[in-house]
C-alpha cells in the first residue's frame, strides 16, 4: 500500500482502488474505485483522506 495520501478532489494519478482513511489515521473500512485522471469522489467525513490500496489488473493501473 502506498503512503501518498490523496484528498476529495483530487485527480488520481493511478487507476485503481483507494482506501479512506480517518483523520487519525486509523482505517475506515471504506474503499472506492478510480480511474487515472478521475477526481476522489467525497469522504462520509470531514478529515478523511484516500490512500492507494490496490492498483488496477491491466495496463492502466501500472502508472506512477
Amino acid at each position: 500500500m502506498g503512503n501518498k495520501i490523496f484528498k476529495p478532489g483530487m485527480k488520481s494519478p493511478f487507476s485503481g482502488e483507494a482506501l479512506t482513511i480517518g483523520p487519525r489515521g486509523g482505517n475506515t473500512g471504506h474503499e472506492v474505485t478510480v480511474d487515472r485522471g478521475e477526481r476522489f469522489p467525497p469522504t462520509q467525513k470531514s478529515g478523511e483522506v484516500y490512500v492507494k490500496s490496490r492498483g488496477a489488473h491491466n495496463k492502466a493501473g501500472h502508472g506512477k
